[in-house]
């Protein structure tokens, strides 16, 4: 696919990084060559200095030959106007990066599509999404869900009581034959190497492990997994920034006890007018005494979201040391990933990941629905739709030829949330997700295109 991103800030860089990675043709414009450099001497992918709604600019990039203009600029309305200038001039789709969420819940009404936008992402909200997720789902250092929750992927890292610990895929299934889920991908403890397991693959303690689920699973996971499941209601939210502020819009939307710390008086003061159901206070987060003023023992859940990700991770340790249930640290930095879990803070958020992982389920060939890159593992988790010429269409799971480097994880028929074993057969409509590393995403994709 010819691709052009406009905006060489975090999140185009990091989508042009992750593109670069699949051979894709892309094109990057910024108005910064310092923001460029970067990009132009570490991706093999083509630099553009400019302005990204100037039609020049879009000319040289040969927009009218494009499959995707991506509009990441930090302005919501250069990447608004961009995608509208791409569409007329040739450009297949569109999608812009915007602040103002109150467009995306007025999608249809506002009718972007016929402005020529195809697509709004909101990185803030999908991280506020992703915040609510974790805290429903608290037991587990991730989730997400297919098709409103009829299938979900949780992850989790083994304790040694777990009893599947020590034994290999096939002799858990057949010492718990009732069991509702499946083992998708696996992290073994101290490495960066991405499992996706098999029959023969062994459970070890401290394992990092990616299930998909029903929501019926759910609670058989949690007892053999020895983990609890713990309700939250009190929430304590360290940082006032757009991410704070939606995230605590939603969670007193949902009925969460919310108390937000804010440093900066001003935006104290405006965050407790716009907030009338939480509790703002204006102090300095990063000061032990204060938390503990406010009440943090008392916390089911502490999530940081300041700008600096080095306080988001000491503050959630500093919760953590008090025997908070849950805590969550906005990150920056990709590297800080494989932290999480070794230094105890149970999840860390990325809005360049999250916002990749939303704009690459426009690119994947294939009828693919829904995508997700798991957190500090090299693998995808994908959702495609069957349809009537798809390869995969009236066939059994374990006649297929699926390369070694991906799974089934199950399947959604008629609404429904199925763990799909080998002698499963797949009909059309069928909503499959699939785990794979991204070497065998191609064969993957020609088997449901």
């Amino acid at each position: 696919m010819k691709i052009i991103i406009a905006g060489a800030g975090e999140v185009g860089f990091h989508l042009a990084k992750l593109l670069s990675f699949e051979s894709q043709d892309i094109t990057l414009i910024d108005t910064y060559k310092e923001s460029l450099a970067y990009a132009d001497s570490h991706l093999d992918i083509r630099v553009l200095k400019g302005d990204a709604t100037s039609i020049a600019v879009l000319k040289d990039a040969q927009v009218e030959k494009s499959d995707l203009v991506i509009g990441v600029t930090s302005s919501e309305t250069t990447n608004l106007t961009l995608c509208i200038m791409a569409k007329q001039l040739g450009c297949k789709r569109t999608i812009a990066r915007i602040s103002n969420t109150e467009f995306i819940r007025n999608k249809e009404a506002l009718n972007f599509e016929k402005l020529g936008v195809d697509e709004l992402i909101s990185p803030e909200e999908l991280a506020a999404t992703e915040i609510q997720l974790l805290l429903n789902q608290s037991a587990f250092n991730e989730s997400y869900e297919f098709e409103d929750g009829a299938l979900i992927m949780i992850g989790v890292c083994l304790p040694k009581s777990a009893p599947f610990v020590g034994k290999m895929v096939k002799e858990a299934a057949r010492i718990f034959p009732e069991l509702n889920f499946m083992p998708i991908a696996i992290q073994r403890v101290g490495t960066q190497y991405t499992i996706i397991p098999r029959g023969d693959t062994e459970f070890m303690k401290g394992d990092q492990v990616y299930f998909i689920t029903s929501k019926e699973g759910l609670d058989d996971l949690l007892k053999l997994t020895g983990k609890e499941k713990r309700q939250i209601k009190n929430v304590m939210i360290h940082g006032g920034s757009k991410l704070g502020y939606k995230t605590a819009r939603d969670l007193c939307g949902k009925r969460f006890n919310v108390k937000l710390i804010e440093k900066d008086k001003e935006r104290a003061m405006q965050l407790a007018d716009d907030l009338p159901n939480a509790l703002v206070i204006n102090a300095d987060g990063r000061i032990v005494e204060v938390l503990e003023e406010e009440n943090l023992d008392a916390m089911d859940a502490f999530i940081s979201v300041t700008s600096n990700s080095e306080t988001n991770i000491m503050s959630c340790l500093v919760a953590k040391s008090r025997n908070i249930k849950k805590t969550i640290a906005l990150v920056e930095n990709m590297d800080y990933f494989q932290l999480s879990h070794t230094i105890g803070i149970d999840t860390l958020i990325n809005k360049k990941l999250l916002a990749a992982n939303n704009i690459f389920k426009h690119i994947r060939r294939g009828e693919v629905v829904a995508m997700t890159r798991l957190n500090n593992l090299n693998a995808e988790i994908l959702e495609f739709v069957v349809k009537p010429n798809s390869a995969v269409n009236g066939q059994i799971i374990k006649e297929l030829d699926f390369p070694r480097s991906a799974t089934i994880g199950g399947v959604v028929r008629d609404g429904d949330g199925i763990i799909a074993l080998g002698d499963f057969k797949i009909l059309e409509g069928d909503r499959v997700v699939v785990c794979c590393l991204p070497r065998s995403i191609p064969k993957i994709e020609k088997l449901f295109l």
